[in-house]
């Protein structure tokens, strides 16, 4: 049985509501740094492998668990967030600054169109995330950490629950629908699992009965 467990960085700057240079270096605030000391402390037994975005956010979030299991390797995978408005046009502004931008960008419904220099489509993003689900098949580790997004995730969860047979327009509405009703906490994810010989993802809900993230984060891997 393959397991991944999907983990969204600790806070960063930018989710505590603080202007960010560029998408790609977004410190975490010191609550981030906790969050992600406590996931590292929430695994029983060291995984196989940990995977994390090159995002700094999410590679400074699993440098608690690397370092609490060194002998574990670490590799980058493009499994970033998606980069949907132009990085230039949005340096040194907060999410409340662009909103204005997301909302322009959601209603056009486009999941080809590109908004500038550095941003890519929907499409590159779903196929970034299909990717991304191919190659966990392919790897032959079992337990497998993985350090992201909280909208890649989300395109994680939307791929094996929907089942999309076609990226037009009102696949992205749907998406779009799905990641503001399935918000993914910081620290929090999905757990995925695969049997041998099985060609389709199971994935575990990101909140447990009691509406925290705990009882999903810290299985199978957990305390």
């Amino acid at each position: 049985m393959k397991n991944v467990r999907l983990i969204r960085h600790g806070e960063s700057a930018a989710n505590a509501g603080k202007a960010s240079l560029d998408h790609a270096t977004i410190p975490l605030t010191p609550k981030g740094v906790e969050q992600a000391y406590l996931v590292a402390q929430s695994f029983n037994h060291a995984p196989a492998l940990i995977v994390a975005s090159p995002f700094f956010r999410a590679q400074v979030t699993a440098t608690a668990t690397v370092a609490a299991f060194p002998a574990t390797p670490l590799e980058t995978w493009p499994i970033h967030e998606f980069t949907y408005l132009e990085p230039a046009r949005c340096a040194n502004t907060t999410v409340a600054q662009r909103q204005n931008w997301v909302e322009a960008y959601w209603a056009k419904s486009d999941p080809t169109f590109r908004d500038g220099a550095g941003a890519e489509s929907f499409m590159d993003f779903i196929f970034r995330v299909q990717s991304f689900l191919d190659q966990l098949a392919k790897h032959p580790a079992q337990d497998i950490a993985v350090f992201s997004h909280g909208q890649f995730i989300n395109a994680v969860a939307w791929l094996i629950e929907r089942k999309p047979e076609t990226i037009d327009g009102r696949a992205m509405a749907d998406w779009r629908e799905y990641e503001i009703t399935n918000p993914v906490p910081n620290c929090c994810g999905y757990l995925l699992s695969r049997r041998p010989a099985d060609d389709t993802w199971r994935i575990c809900p990101q909140v447990g009965p009691d509406g925290s993230c705990s009882k999903l984060v810290l299985s199978p891997f957990g305390k």
